[in-house]
């Protein structure tokens, strides 16, 4: 009978390096599973069935803040990092055995999308670090919650959800998101709460934030945004003048987009509606009183009552200040009085004037200084074509070029006078609805306000009398004259010079010049108009009527030459 030999303990440690891939060198790096056989201190002795023993600290035994649960037979799998260190014990670590384990189990889950558990168990700059079973994640301070949390403490070293925003294990990289487990959960409720609601429904809720633009009121779960122009029907320049964070409020609501979810809120729609019968509470041309709410380059904003403004347009705020910013007429706050001008309640606008509620100047100056009055004020400005004269009432007239002085051009009459200085002058013109007054000083000068001015020196004359005048001024366009020696002064257009053309050349006449013309009329200042043609024309008739006509024989010649004899030898 054969002799059985049995295997030595060399034969088994061969067999064992076989298995293993030699001399131990197959354990390092992998994931073994070893029996506690004692417990030092707070370190757990475990045997994975190398040359010898490892040592691993109780505490990798733990979940966070909590005590190792671990007794000796315990079989448990651990990391080899190493088979034998200096000390010839092998180097193990449950950290890394439960790291590796969680990365294989965290790769998948991600890969799913899915939601992980974890715990939050330390800071660090920029947020946080959590425990995903082994793994350690880190999560930024934004993705704790969907608002800033001051206090993170109450939310650390429990079990909570997270979702893996991005990995990288070879780098040893984990970043998780706590916010966006929330934002989900809170879409899921608000979905669901957003079914429940219906535009025109009126409920409460709570105001969250307040914004220059509104406000975000809390509706049980969903948030929905009171837009400042939907809080009162009257002008409100920020939500605060109204309501606070807080504040529970009694809302409708208005829209509401089940696609994005928004809800739009409104307050203003609880109460009466002021522009309802607006056109018969504000009628055209009624005077009314308001207070001044805004005011813009346009114009201002009057309030008529709480939620009804109107608009006073810059071109009907004053009279006499044109091109000045309304801040410089009105300011805010002022009670000012206007008129309705137009009225629109569909488009909920209604139009004011300020000046229309005021007495017209031209019109009271008009009555004050009717036509060939005289007055006196202060050059206001020169310009190349007159003089501007501050006038009461805070109006302007203006004394044309032309009007200023006798014997002298328009452009050496301007340069007799200066901004500020004092004078006194005719009123030849009022339009009150161009809103021009004009005004003649030169008409001071002969039959001045001694005699009664213009319309004095004018009572003299008669229309169709032929007088003989005098040449101030020769324009182009005509003559400016005088009737006698201290008469009233007139003009005679340059086609009244004369029926022939060659004789209506002005040029042809010289200042100081006398020569007879007929007295045509008077304009509005009583000043007189002279034409020698109408003289002429007169003459012809007057001479065919007594000499004869054109149908007796006689020529117009011997007609003519006939009266000149009759008139030289009178």
């Amino acid at each position: 009978m054969a002799s059985t030999a049995f295997p030595t303990r060399d034969d088994f440690a061969a067999l064992l390096n076989d298995s293993l891939g030699g001399e131990d060198g197959g354990f390092e790096g992998r994931v073994v599973k070893g029996t506690v056989t004692a417990i030092e201190n707070d370190l757990a002795v475990i045997d994975v069935g190398l040359k010898s023993e490892g040592r691993v600290p109780l505490r990798e035994f733990a979940a966070p803040g909590q005590k190792a649960d671990l007794k000796v037979g315990d079989e448990v799998e651990v990391y080899v990092d190493r088979v034998e260190n200096a000390h010839g014990e092998a180097m193990l670590s449950r950290d890394r055995a439960r790291r590796e384990a969680a990365w294989d189990k965290l790769e998948a889950e991600f890969t799913e999308s899915a939601r992980v558990e974890g715990v939050i168990f330390g800071r660090v700059k920029g947020g946080f670090t959590v425990d995903l079973d082994g793994a350690v994640a880190f999560l930024p301070g934004s993705q704790v919650d969907i608002r800033p949390v001051r206090d993170v403490t109450p939310l650390m070293d429990i079990p909570q959800p997270f979702q893996i925003l991005k990995m990288d294990r070879r780098r040893g990289n984990i970043v998780v998101s706590r916010r966006a487990i929330l934002e989900e959960t809170r879409a899921e409720q608000r979905s669901g709460l957003i079914q429940t609601l219906a535009e025109g429904q009126i409920i409460e809720g709570v105001v969250k934030n307040i914004t220059d633009y509104g406000a975000f009121v809390d509706l049980g779960g969903i948030d929905g945004l009171l837009h400042v122009t939907d809080l009162s029907y009257k002008r409100i320049n920020h939500p605060n003048e109204m309501i606070n964070i807080g504040d529970t409020v009694r809302v409708q609501i208005i829209r509401i987009n089940r696609d994005t979810q928004r809800i739009s809120l409104g307050m203003k729609q609880l109460e009466s509606d002021p522009w309802e019968g607006a056109a018969a509470k504000y009628p055209i041309g009624a005077k009314l009183s308001g207070r001044v709410t805004n005011i813009t380059e346009y114009g201002a904003f009057v309030e008529l009552e709480a939620g009804i403004e109107g608009l006073v347009h810059v071109s009907e705020m004053s009279w006499t200040k044109k091109n000045v910013h309304p801040g410089k007429i009105v300011s805010t706050s002022q009670e000012v009085e206007v008129l309705v001008l137009e009225v629109d309640p569909e488009k909920r606008r209604i139009s004011l004037g300020l000046k229309q509620a005021q007495s017209n100047p031209w019109d009271s100056f008009a009555e004050r200084h009717p036509i060939g009055s005289t007055v006196e004020g202060e050059v206001k400005n020169a310009t190349e074509f007159g003089l501007f004269i501050g006038l009461d009432g805070d109006v302007d007239g203006m004394v044309h070029m032309s009007d200023i002085a006798w014997g002298i051009s328009g452009e050496d009459a301007l340069a007799l006078h200066r901004k500020g200085e004092a004078v006194s002058a005719v009123v030849l013109d009022i339009d009150v609805e161009k809103e021009r007054i004009s005004l003649g000083m030169k008409q001071l000068e002969r039959g001045g306000p001694a005699a009664g001015g213009t319309a004095a020196a004018s009572a003299g004359l008669n229309k169709n009398a032929i007088v003989t005048v005098t040449v101030l001024e020769v324009r182009d366009g005509g003559l400016e004259v005088q009737a006698g020696e201290d008469g009233a002064a007139g003009f005679i257009k340059r086609s009244d010079l004369g029926r022939d053309r060659d004789e209506q050349r002005s040029e042809r006449f010289q200042i100081g010049q006398k020569f007879d013309a007929m007295v045509t009329g008077f304009d509005r200042a009583k000043k007189p108009t002279f034409s020698v043609k109408a003289m002429q024309i007169a003459e012809e008739k007057q001479a065919v009527a007594q000499y004869g006509s054109s149908d007796s024989g006689a020529s117009l010649g011997d007609i003519l030459g006939e009266a000149l004899k009759a008139k030289t030898e009178g």
